[in-house]
């Protein structure tokens, strides 16, 4: 095992109920637009991969705001990029935590001498920001970080763990993905990677059975942890 792959939002911390969804509601109402996502509703749009696909969908759906104009590509990025910097807000002020074992089992990997990559479909500051919370030596040590618009086609395509494989040199059998979606698990399923789920918020009762464990979440002593050696008995 040469590397340690993670996703970013639900993965390192439960981000989508209390940090994305506070984020856009937030932007919405600076921006002067009349939509406020509750959590249910939240919860039925994570179905659709990526911020600004988020955005778009949801106007199909209910109707564009007048603020969109004509140039509704350009409106759906400065809408996003507000709600990034919102996000950011929220990460500076300390109010989301690290999912436990996180921290733990990246200093595992890093005394092991491990890759430790991020594979994400949210904007690079928002994901740098949640690396941040670990603490400036252990975000140092993650020496890929794919983000944002890095790939054409987001998760459940394979696109971006394929990416991650080229560029860190790794072979299906040389690293685990830690994601908690189905549609992250089969990004990195479809890519050949062997994938755990670490459930959240809104994931816990989604259909994991390609994953090759599952769990609550990677743990802290005196709790049950998933520890390196865990993941390599799964290649």
């Amino acid at each position: 095992m040469k590397a340690l792959i993670f996703d970013c939002d639900g993965v390192l911390i439960d981000t989508e109920r209390d940090g994305h969804r506070v984020a856009f509601n937030e932007a919405f109402k600076r921006s002067g637009i009349d939509a406020r996502w509750d959590e249910a509703q939240y919860g039925r749009l994570l179905e659709v991969a990526g911020g600004k696909e988020r955005m778009r969908h949801y106007f199909d759906e209910t109707g564009w705001p007048d603020a969109a104009g004509e140039d509704r590509d350009a409106f759906i990025a400065g809408l996003h990029k507000l709600k990034t910097a919102i996000f950011g807000e929220l990460l500076v002020g300390g109010t989301l935590p690290l999912r436990p074992g996180i921290s733990r089992i990246v200093d595992e990997a890093r005394e092991d001498g491990m890759t430790l990559a991020v594979c994400s479909t949210s904007a690079e500051k928002s994901v740098r920001g949640a690396l941040s919370l670990m603490g400036e030596e252990r975000a140092a040590a993650f020496g890929l970080v794919l983000a944002g618009d890095v790939v054409s086609r987001k998760k459940p395509d394979p696109e971006i763990y394929l990416k991650a494989r080229a560029e860190l040199g790794l072979e299906p059998d040389d690293c685990v993905v830690v994601e908690d979606s189905r549609v992250g698990l089969l990004a990195a399923t479809g890519a050949g990677l062997t994938c755990i789920v670490t459930k959240s918020t809104y994931t816990e009762d989604e259909d994991f059975s390609e994953a090759a464990l599952v769990v609550p979440e990677l743990g802290d002593p005196p709790g049950e942890c998933v520890h390196l050696d865990d993941l390599r008995g799964l290649l």
